[in-house]
C-alpha cells in the first residue's frame, strides 16, 4: 500500500506477447487519457519484455506521456512471480493514484498479486470508470476525485460503483472491448522512463522449454455481429441453426458457458 497520492498518475498496464502489444492496454490508454485528464495528471504505462522500445513508442502515440520501461531478457516471457514484483517496485517508487490492467488471462493473474503484495485494493471486470466523490455517511466526511468502478453485480442484475479512497493504489480490470480505442498520433511526445530491475533467481521459477500456438479460430472481439445460442438451443443439432443464422449475417457464432459445457459446439 502506498500513501494516498493525489498528483499521482493514472498508469495502464502495457501488456505484450512476443513483441507485440495487446489490444487491451491501448483500448485503455483512452479511458486513461480522460481520467488523467479531470485529475489534470499525467498518463503513464508500464512495458516490460525484451526489445521492446518500438512499444514504447506505439503507447506514446496512443496517449502515454511517460512509459515506464524495464527491458530485461528475463522478462521476455510473462511469469508471475518476476512481473508481480517488477510493477510493484515501480508503484512503490513513484506512487500513482491509479493503474489499470485488462481482464485478460495475464491481466487477471497479476492484478490480484499486485493488490495482495500492496495490501491495496482491486475491483474486477469493470465495464465503465468515472472520475467523482464519494461521501462517509458516518462521518460525514467527502472523498473527491475517486476512481468509481463500475460493474456489473449479483449475476448482472445490478451496477455496482465500487470505491477505495484509503488502499491505494486504485486498481482495476476493464473487460476486453468495452473500452473505444483511440487513434494514434503519430506526432505526440512523451518521456521514456528506462528503469531496471531487482530479480532473483527465486523471482523466476519457471523455465518456458517450448511455446506452442494454436490459431484462434473465431475473433468474436472484431466481430460486428454475433450470433449466439445457450443450452435453450436443445441440442448440437439444433444450434446448426445457429450457424445458419451467422452465416446470413456475415456474422460470428458464440455460446453461452451452458451450451459449451453441453458440446453444442
Amino acid at each position: 500500500m502506498i500513501k494516498v497520492n493525489r498528483n499521482g498518475e493514472v498508469w495502464v498496464f502495457a501488456e505484450q506477447h512476443a513483441g507485440q502489444l495487446e489490444d487491451t492496454p491501448l483500448e485503455l490508454m483512452g479511458r486513461a487519457r480522460t481520467l488523467a485528464d479531470t485529475l489534470k495528471v499525467p498518463v503513464g504505462a508500464v512495458l516490460l519484455g525484451h526489445n521492446i522500445d518500438t512499444l514504447a513508442k506505439k503507447l506514446i502515440q496512443y496517449g502515454a506521456d511517460k512509459v515506464y520501461m524495464v527491458e530485461d531478457p528475463r522478462l521476455k516471457d510473462y511469469q508471475t512471480t518476476s512481473y508481480t514484483k517488477v510493477v510493484c517496485d515501480l508503484i512503490q517508487k513513484h506512487e500513482p493514484q491509479i493503474v489499470l490492467y485488462g481482464a485478460t488471462v495475464v491481466g487477471r493473474d497479476l492484478a490480484p498479486r499486485i493488490a495482495s503484495a500492496m495490501k491495496a485494493g482491486l475491483t474486477a471486470d469493470c465495464t465503465d470508470l468515472r472520475i467523482g466523490e464519494h461521501k462517509i455517511n458516518k462521518t460525514g466526511v467527502v472523498h473527491e476525485n475517486l476512481l468509481l468502478q463500475i460493474r456489473p453485480a449479483f449475476g448482472g442484475n445490478i451496477i455496482a460503483t465500487i470505491i477505495n479512497y484509503d488502499r491505494w493504489p486504485q486498481m482495476a480490470t476493464i473487460r476486453e472491448g468495452v473500452m473505444v480505442m483511440p487513434e494514434p498520433d503519430g506526432k505526440r511526445v512523451g518521456d521514456v522512463v528506462r528503469e531496471t530491475s531487482d530479480l532473483k533467481d527465486t523471482d523466476l521459477p519457471l523455465e518456458i522449454i517450448e511455446e506452442i500456438k494454436t490459431a484462434r479460430k473465431v475473433n468474436l472481439k472484431a466481430a460486428n455481429i454475433i450470433a449466439a445460442g445457450g443450452a435453450g438451443v436443445g441440442s448440437r443439432a439444433n444450434f446448426k441453426n445457429i450457424w445458419d443464422l451467422a452465416n446470413c449475417l456475415g456474422g460470428a457464432v458464440g455460446a453461452t458457458r451452458a451450451a459449451i459445457d453441453l458440446g453444442y459446439i
